[in-house]
């Protein structure tokens, strides 16, 4: 059997302000390509959908579009589960209508371990494939809270919140495996597993509160003959066990991943023996970052422009010269190209704002980790007081974010 590992599409995401449908598009139409050449038998979607829980009524399409296409074509089976960023009741809403596709969606943790085990069955009828389907795990689902815990014993029940809820998962799984026969068990998760890597400015939201709760390879227990994760945007196997991996997300989703090449990850089995490769993914469109004084920049931007880029470029002024017009110099280099300059860090700027000290900082560069540090220091808070208040904010900032806004 021929599976298919992806993740974090992140349907919707724009950057800098530029909507990038057309790259989504373009994604998903090779996507749907590519499983009918290599004729993979089950496409795994391991979490982050869409950007955001209320995806907008073009990124609805490109899914459904999409799941249209696929069920249409040799591809037996869509397993999706729901990822931090996604909404698990507008997930969920459809999950009846599209199980008749073979689309099968875990959006939430029910509390009952069956309904995240599913068993796929070939053409004739007969169990092929076990695939534990474990979605984005909230704190609430895992963990019970208690009055006075330090930020240790809550990553400590969180860890072990999810090490049990897998392991439980595990334990079912080998019951279903010794009624079906010796068939393969795949698992999905989202999470973040230690040791894994990210790069800046790729978008990934730390999961817990404090940024603490990384799992290890021994949650997944050797039941799982291959374990396809989502989460992290770069693909890499975990703790250097080649059958636990992220396939990353399809797109850069930042400049900081400029130049990065992308993946899908075929598995397949020859009984419960698992042969990985990865593929990779084309480039819809080329980011770039451009980094030095003026002379090195407009020689890059000439270089391009004779190349016939269409980049969308990050540019970052390094030289010592004050230039109050660079964003005006730095258009007319690239007008009458396909070039489009997204953001410009005028460093030497920076620097001098920063060593006057004056907080002369836009919003938009401030996360709300940042601007929340800022009130902090406005207000003269005691440094023996910082710590609690920042837990409070963090834990704020994790019920927001799992709110589900389409729940009733």
């Amino acid at each position: 059997m021929k599976f298919l590992h992806t993740s974090d599409w992140h349907i919707g995401r724009s950057l800098y302000g530029r909507k990038r449908y057309d790259e989504f598009s373009a994604f998903l139409d090779w996507l749907a390509g590519f499983i009918e050449a290599r004729e993979m038998d089950a496409l795994l979607v391991a979490g982050d959908i869409f950007d955001t829980g209320t995806p907008s009524n073009r990124s609805q399409e490109l899914y459904y579009g999409f799941l249209r296409r696929v069920s249409a074509s040799c591809c037996r089976h869509v397993v999706i589960i729901a990822g931090n960023h996604d909404s698990p009741s507008f997930l969920n809403a459809p999950k009846e209508i599209l199980k008749a596709l073979q689309v099968h969606v875990v959006g939430a943790f029910t509390g009952n371990p069956e309904d995240e085990i599913l068993v796929l069955k070939d053409p004739s009828g007969n169990p092929e494939a076990i695939v534990c389907a474990v979605p984005y795990l909230r704190d609430r689902d895992i963990r019970v809270a208690e009055a006075g815990e330090s930020l240790e014993d809550k990553n400590m029940r969180l860890i072990q919140g999810i090490k049990t809820h897998y392991a439980e998962i595990a334990g079912l799984a080998e019951e279903k495996r010794k009624a079906c026969g010796d068939i393969p068990v795949v698992a999905l998760g989202h999470l973040f597993a230690a040791g894994g890597k990210t790069l800046e400015g790729d978008g990934v939201r730390e999961l817990y509160v404090g940024s603490l709760a990384r799992v290890g390879t021994e949650v997944f227990p050797p039941v799982f003959d291959y374990v396809a994760l989502g989460h992290l945007h770069l693909a890499q196997t975990v703790g250097g066990d080649p059958r636990i991996r992220y396939s990353g997300s399809p797109i850069p989703m930042g400049f900081g991943e400029a130049g990065r090449e992308k993946k899908v990850i075929r598995v397949e089995f020859q009984g419960r023996v698992p042969e990985i490769s990865d593929d990779p993914i084309p480039c819809f469109q080329v980011l770039e970052r451009i980094s030095g004084d003026m002379e090195k920049i407009l020689g890059r931007l000439f270089e391009l422009k004779a190349l016939g880029s269409r980049a969308w470029l990050e540019i970052e002024y390094r030289g010592k010269d004050i230039i109050p017009d660079l964003r005006s110099i730095l258009e007319e280099a690239v007008a009458g190209t396909g070039m489009e300059i997204l953001p410009i860090i005028n460093r030497q700027v920076m620097d001098r704002i920063l060593r006057r000290k004056e907080a002369e900082e836009e919003l938009d560069n401030l996360s709300v980790t940042d601007v929340f540090d800022r009130l902090l220091d406005a207000h003269g808070v005691d440094p023996e007081k910082r710590p609690a208040l920042v837990l409070a904010h963090q834990e704020i900032l994790t019920q927001l974010h799992e709110q589900d806004t389409h729940a009733e």
